[in-house]
């Protein structure tokens, strides 16, 4: 334990109390940066998903059209509607409704450690069982977002159906 100049040992609060609650103040604070950054994530997919689909389905429309309209559209049709698979399969390469929705989960995921963190913080006592149950909330935030095929939302799996 820390002396001062003169020999004495400065007044500060139960040593392990207050690595607890510094503990998991850093935790929060973790938390709540994470969050912001699933955030920033899901709108950025949102803008990527609009950005690639909206044009293929625009384009794929409109030449649609042109080949139908005139024999001589059918030259700028199919360039159109080459352009138009490009942004299609840019979109389907990219995943970006999977990425979004992943982030989504994520930013819960850490919205929930944010939150655990704060109601421990307003507590009078916490203890290492308090701790280690936050760590693992944050276990499950850290494994929301894996950037997988099937991406899941934090919690127990959804209930199926058994037999009829």
């Amino acid at each position: 334990m820390a002396t001062t100049t003169d020999g004495t040992t400065p007044s500060v609060p139960d040593e392990p109390v207050h690595r607890l609650r510094t503990e998991i103040q850093r935790l929060r604070d973790e938390a709540a940066q994470q969050k912001k950054l699933a955030h920033r994530r899901a709108e950025f997919w949102a803008k990527a998903d609009v950005a690639l689909g909206f044009p293929a389905a625009l384009l794929a429309a409109v030449s649609g059209a042109a080949a139908l309209a005139s024999p001589d559209a059918r030259v700028p049709a199919a360039l159109g509607t080459l352009v138009s698979a490009g942004f299609a399969a840019g979109a389907a390469f990219l995943r970006s409704e999977r990425r979004r929705l992943a982030n989504k989960w994520s930013r819960q995921a850490w919205a929930a450690v944010e939150a655990k963190a704060t109601v421990l913080l307003a507590r009078e006592w916490i203890g290492p069982a308090d701790l280690a149950e936050l760590f693992e909330v944050r276990q499950v935030a850290l494994g929301a977002y894996e950037g997988d095929e099937t991406p899941h939302p934090p919690g127990p799996p959804p209930a199926t159906p058994g037999p009829a």
